[in-house]
Protein backbone atom coordinates (compact mmCIF):
# COMPACT_ATOMS: atom_id res chain seq x y z
CA UNK A 1 0.00 0.00 0.00
CA UNK A 2 2.95 2.50 0.64
CA UNK A 3 4.25 2.04 -3.31
CA UNK A 4 1.19 4.35 -4.27
CA UNK A 5 1.89 6.98 -2.00
CA UNK A 6 5.42 6.88 -2.60
CA UNK A 7 5.29 6.82 -6.36
CA UNK A 8 3.12 9.88 -5.95
CA UNK A 9 5.64 11.86 -3.82
CA UNK A 10 8.35 10.96 -6.54
CA UNK A 11 5.89 12.23 -9.21
CA UNK A 12 5.65 15.33 -7.36
CA UNK A 13 9.03 15.90 -6.24
CA UNK A 14 10.33 15.16 -10.14
CA UNK A 15 7.87 17.69 -11.42
CA UNK A 16 8.89 20.62 -9.09
CA UNK A 17 12.38 20.10 -9.92
CA UNK A 18 11.59 19.75 -14.11
CA UNK A 19 9.69 23.05 -13.34
CA UNK A 20 13.15 24.34 -12.02
CA UNK A 21 13.88 27.60 -10.07
CA UNK A 22 12.74 31.28 -10.32
CA UNK A 23 15.78 32.44 -8.91
CA UNK A 24 19.07 34.22 -10.94
CA UNK A 25 21.11 32.32 -13.01
CA UNK A 26 24.56 32.07 -12.52
CA UNK A 27 27.23 32.72 -14.55
CA UNK A 28 28.54 29.74 -15.71
CA UNK A 29 29.38 30.92 -19.49
CA UNK A 30 33.43 31.16 -20.08
CA UNK A 31 32.85 35.36 -20.38
CA UNK A 32 30.39 37.99 -19.15
CA UNK A 33 29.87 38.63 -22.85
CA UNK A 34 29.09 34.76 -23.41
CA UNK A 35 26.69 34.40 -20.24
CA UNK A 36 25.04 37.83 -21.22
CA UNK A 37 24.28 36.65 -25.16
CA UNK A 38 23.12 33.52 -24.21
CA UNK A 39 20.66 34.58 -20.86
CA UNK A 40 19.69 37.80 -22.58
CA UNK A 41 19.75 36.83 -26.64
CA UNK A 42 19.95 33.32 -26.85
CA UNK A 43 22.92 33.48 -29.29
CA UNK A 44 25.92 30.94 -28.33
CA UNK A 45 27.92 32.04 -31.14
CA UNK A 46 28.87 35.69 -32.18
CA UNK A 47 32.07 37.67 -32.24
CA UNK A 48 33.15 40.93 -30.98
CA UNK A 49 32.12 43.03 -34.03
CA UNK A 50 28.35 41.62 -33.70
CA UNK A 51 28.37 42.19 -30.23
CA UNK A 52 29.68 45.43 -30.06
CA UNK A 53 27.14 46.65 -32.27
CA UNK A 54 23.94 45.08 -30.87
CA UNK A 55 24.61 46.97 -28.00
CA UNK A 56 25.42 50.37 -30.16
CA UNK A 57 21.65 51.03 -29.05
CA UNK A 58 21.76 54.37 -31.29
CA UNK A 59 24.43 52.96 -34.04
CA UNK A 60 27.21 55.55 -34.31
CA UNK A 61 29.88 52.88 -33.87
CA UNK A 62 30.73 54.36 -30.63
CA UNK A 63 29.84 53.32 -26.67
CA UNK A 64 29.04 55.75 -24.18
CA UNK A 65 28.46 55.54 -20.62
CA UNK A 66 24.60 55.14 -21.20
CA UNK A 67 25.15 52.55 -23.71
CA UNK A 68 27.79 50.44 -21.32
CA UNK A 69 24.62 50.60 -18.41
CA UNK A 70 22.33 49.92 -20.40
CA UNK A 71 24.21 46.34 -21.90
CA UNK A 72 25.04 45.58 -18.03
CA UNK A 73 21.10 46.18 -17.69
CA UNK A 74 22.19 48.25 -14.71
CA UNK A 75 18.57 50.76 -14.37
CA UNK A 76 16.68 47.41 -14.56
CA UNK A 77 14.22 46.86 -12.12
CA UNK A 78 15.76 43.77 -10.58
CA UNK A 79 18.80 45.92 -9.14
CA UNK A 80 16.58 49.27 -8.07
CA UNK A 81 17.94 48.59 -4.91
CA UNK A 82 22.10 47.75 -6.20
CA UNK A 83 23.80 50.86 -4.83
CA UNK A 84 24.77 53.41 -7.52
CA UNK A 85 28.39 53.73 -6.57
CA UNK A 86 28.03 49.70 -7.35
CA UNK A 87 26.57 50.51 -10.76
CA UNK A 88 29.20 53.19 -11.82
CA UNK A 89 31.71 50.94 -10.70
CA UNK A 90 30.65 48.14 -13.09
CA UNK A 91 30.89 50.86 -16.14
CA UNK A 92 34.12 52.49 -14.83
CA UNK A 93 35.77 48.53 -15.47
CA UNK A 94 34.56 48.39 -18.80
CA UNK A 95 36.07 51.83 -19.49
CA UNK A 96 39.50 50.94 -18.00
CA UNK A 97 40.09 47.82 -20.35
CA UNK A 98 38.59 49.40 -23.28
CA UNK A 99 39.17 53.21 -23.13
CA UNK A 100 43.26 53.05 -23.08
CA UNK A 101 43.08 56.72 -24.19
CA UNK A 102 40.54 57.40 -21.61
CA UNK A 103 38.79 59.48 -24.18
CA UNK A 104 35.11 58.60 -22.48
CA UNK A 105 33.79 56.71 -25.24
CA UNK A 106 34.27 53.17 -26.50
CA UNK A 107 35.14 52.89 -30.16
CA UNK A 108 34.20 49.81 -32.26
CA UNK A 109 37.35 49.50 -33.33
CA UNK A 110 39.38 49.80 -30.18
CA UNK A 111 36.32 46.92 -28.57
CA UNK A 112 37.16 44.96 -31.68
CA UNK A 113 41.16 45.26 -31.40
CA UNK A 114 41.38 44.52 -27.38
CA UNK A 115 38.76 42.39 -27.56
CA UNK A 116 40.73 39.94 -30.44
CA UNK A 117 43.98 40.95 -28.12
CA UNK A 118 42.20 38.85 -25.45
CA UNK A 119 40.53 41.46 -23.13
CA UNK A 120 36.88 40.46 -22.11
CA UNK A 121 33.98 42.36 -20.64
CA UNK A 122 34.03 42.22 -16.41
CA UNK A 123 31.37 40.10 -14.92
CA UNK A 124 30.27 42.99 -12.04
CA UNK A 125 28.59 39.99 -10.52
CA UNK A 126 24.95 42.02 -11.22
CA UNK A 127 23.67 39.32 -13.29
CA UNK A 128 23.30 38.86 -16.97
CA UNK A 129 22.39 42.39 -18.29
CA UNK A 130 18.86 42.67 -18.42
CA UNK A 131 17.93 45.78 -20.82
CA UNK A 132 14.72 44.71 -22.78
CA UNK A 133 11.40 46.25 -22.07
CA UNK A 134 9.63 44.38 -19.57
CA UNK A 135 7.32 42.57 -22.28
CA UNK A 136 10.74 41.37 -23.77
CA UNK A 137 11.98 40.43 -19.92
CA UNK A 138 9.18 38.46 -19.49
CA UNK A 139 8.94 36.55 -22.70
CA UNK A 140 12.97 35.53 -22.75
CA UNK A 141 13.11 34.88 -18.71
CA UNK A 142 9.92 33.52 -17.81
CA UNK A 143 7.45 32.84 -20.10
CA UNK A 144 10.04 30.98 -23.05
CA UNK A 145 11.66 28.64 -19.69
CA UNK A 146 8.09 27.38 -17.97
CA UNK A 147 5.30 28.04 -20.75
CA UNK A 148 4.71 26.98 -24.54
CA UNK A 149 2.47 28.03 -27.49
CA UNK A 150 -0.06 25.31 -26.11
CA UNK A 151 0.01 26.87 -22.60
CA UNK A 152 -3.53 28.22 -21.49
CA UNK A 153 -4.43 31.62 -19.48
CA UNK A 154 -5.38 30.13 -16.87
CA UNK A 155 -2.35 28.15 -16.45
CA UNK A 156 -0.61 31.64 -16.31
CA UNK A 157 -0.54 31.25 -12.32
CA UNK A 158 3.68 31.86 -11.51
CA UNK A 159 4.49 35.04 -9.43
CA UNK A 160 5.93 36.43 -12.42
CA UNK A 161 2.95 35.92 -14.33
CA UNK A 162 0.23 37.52 -12.22
CA UNK A 163 3.18 40.52 -11.77
CA UNK A 164 3.35 40.95 -15.59
CA UNK A 165 -0.28 40.70 -15.96
CA UNK A 166 -0.99 43.49 -13.36
CA UNK A 167 1.72 45.49 -14.79
CA UNK A 168 -0.69 45.01 -18.19
CA UNK A 169 -3.59 46.45 -15.98
CA UNK A 170 -2.46 49.36 -14.58
CA UNK A 171 -0.64 50.30 -17.97
CA UNK A 172 -4.39 49.93 -19.55
CA UNK A 173 -5.83 51.78 -16.58
CA UNK A 174 -3.57 54.84 -16.88
CA UNK A 175 -3.98 55.06 -20.43
CA UNK A 176 -7.68 54.83 -19.95
CA UNK A 177 -7.56 58.06 -17.71
CA UNK A 178 -5.56 59.62 -19.97
CA UNK A 179 -7.58 59.02 -22.82
CA UNK A 180 -10.75 60.10 -20.40
CA UNK A 181 -8.74 63.16 -19.59
CA UNK A 182 -7.97 64.50 -23.03
CA UNK A 183 -11.60 64.23 -23.95
CA UNK A 184 -12.36 66.89 -20.98
CA UNK A 185 -11.98 70.46 -22.28
CA UNK A 186 -11.07 71.38 -18.61
CA UNK A 187 -8.42 69.38 -16.80
CA UNK A 188 -9.73 69.85 -13.17
CA UNK A 189 -6.25 68.14 -12.10
CA UNK A 190 -3.81 70.27 -14.08
CA UNK A 191 -5.03 73.48 -12.01
CA UNK A 192 -3.21 74.35 -9.14
CA UNK A 193 -5.10 74.60 -5.65
CA UNK A 194 -4.62 78.18 -5.32
CA UNK A 195 -6.83 79.07 -8.57
CA UNK A 196 -9.47 76.67 -8.02
CA UNK A 197 -12.91 77.58 -6.67
CA UNK A 198 -13.24 76.82 -2.99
Amino acid sequence: MLVIPFALSCAIVGFAAAHGSHEKNENKAASWAEYHMIEEHHISNFDAPSFFTLHDFNGDGIWTADEVRRTYGLDDESLKDTEASVKDKAVKEVFKIFDPTDSGQISRETFIELSRSGKQLPDSGLGPGHHGDDEYEYEIHHFEKYHDENTQVEDLIHPEDIEHFRKHEEMEREQDRIEMEQRQQVVLSNIPAKFRRQ
